[in-house]
């Protein structure tokens, strides 16, 4: 899929003050629904030829050590919140020694059994900590379980903080263990079926197979590539991945994020043999307000304009540049993502929840994304 219309010329950041949305009362949902139709005839910038097809969430799940299982519980709560409202897919992070998910597959495994439609995926699983062999008997599980709605995100590249974890996680191997992209291949192809082992047959009265088991019909075209430089989406294109594109990227050929994020979308599928069709989910944070409380709206503010210096110059040695949080009515950030050049690229998305929030607060926000921002970008709920 090509840009769709003409990219935006509106320097729309430079009129919003850092954060990018006038405080505003609050709005009933026909409200906005009436600002969306009067944004659709007026909006300078033209709309999609195609609407959302896609609308998900990621959530990172984060806990208290001294007492988990709420946080948890939370996390599935909110999975089935969202498929209450019609979301499309909910995804959840990976976090190691931190207080954050742990074990995605494990909790979409919980989450399959309380949901029946809702895809369930993670951005992303860092292979580095994983064993692609055993990963693969994992997905393919979980998949099973979930009837075929498991949507495996990964990526590569040395484990977060490796110098203090190396003994702790390859003790025999740390240096000459191998974070690259073979790791993927490794997954991919087990996978999709291909031979892990010459040792299948019968010994006694044990079955052997020389392939992963069980094996999920359709995961392997549902495995995704978390990428965030050119290298990165250019290999998940010619290994027939799909991409997941984040609020962070490499700034390699540009300094402006949407500019960098809309050049890995067409470098993916200049590469990817499915062209212009191959899939690409979009997942900047997003923060609707239209039902927000006065101190949510407050709350949510001060969290985006903590972070917004951050989005204005690449940073540190690897040059990362993020994007800016989106915080107003829905009306408000349907009109900043039609103006996102990579948003134009897309037909789904997986809106990021912000990492700190409280229980209540999601469910706010992901009321206002299904019921006011999901229809102002075209987006219908599934049944």
């Amino acid at each position: 899929m090509h840009e769709r219309w003409p990219r935006a010329t509106t320097d729309f950041a430079s009129s919003i003050g850092g954060l990018g949305f006038r405080r505003l009362g609050r709005r009933s949902r026909a409200d906005t629904a009436r600002a969306g139709r009067r944004f659709r005839q007026n909006a300078a910038v033209p709309l999609p030829s195609e609407s959302l097809r896609k609308l998900g969430f990621l959530t990172i799940g984060l806990f208290d050590g001294a007492d988990p299982r709420p946080g948890h519980e939370s996390t599935l709560e909110i999975i089935e919140l969202g498929e209450r409202l019609g979301f499309d897919s909910a995804w959840v992070r990976h976090r190691h020694l931190q207080y954050g998910i742990s074990s995605p597959v494990a909790v979409l495994a919980a989450a399959s059994q309380r949901t029946t439609r809702i895809e369930l995926g993670t951005a992303v699983i860092p292979l580095g900590w994983e064993n692609p062999l055993r990963l693969a008997e994992d997905l393919a599980t979980v998949d099973i379980l979930a009837g075929g709605r498991l949507n495996p995100g990964v990526s590569v590249g040395l484990p977060m903080r490796y110098d203090q974890v190396k003994q702790a996680l390859y003790p025999d191997t740390a240096d000459a263990e191998d974070f690259g992209y073979e790791r993927v291949s490794r997954l991919l192809a087990m996978v999709r079926g291909e031979q892990a082992t010459e040792a299948g047959g019968v010994e006694g009265f044990e079955v052997f197979s020389d392939r992963v088991q069980p094996q999920a019909k359709g995961l392997g075209s549902r495995m995704w590539y978390g990428g965030a430089s050119l290298r990165s989406a250019q290999w998940a294109g010619e290994h027939g991945m799909n991409l997941l594109t984040s609020s962070v990227v490499k700034a390699e050929e540009s300094e402006d994020f949407a500019e960098i994020q809309l050049s890995h979308i067409r470098t993916f599928r200049a590469h990817h043999p499915d062209g212009p069709r191959a899939r690409v989910s979009q997942g900047l944070v997003v923060i609707p307000t239209d039902t927000a409380s006065t101190e949510q709206r407050a709350k949510y503010l001060a969290y985006a304009e903590k972070r917004t210096p951050r989005t204005a110059t690449p940073q540190g040695p690897a040059r990362l540049m993020f994007a800016v949080d989106l915080v107003g009515t829905s009306a408000e950030i349907a009109e900043r993502l039609y103006e996102h050049a990579a948003f134009r690229e897309v037909d789904e998305v997986a809106f990021a929840l912000p990492f700190s929030f409280d229980h209540d607060d999601y469910v706010q926000i992901l009321t206002d994304m299904a019921t006011s921002l999901g229809p102002a970008l075209g987006w219908r709920p599934a049944d």
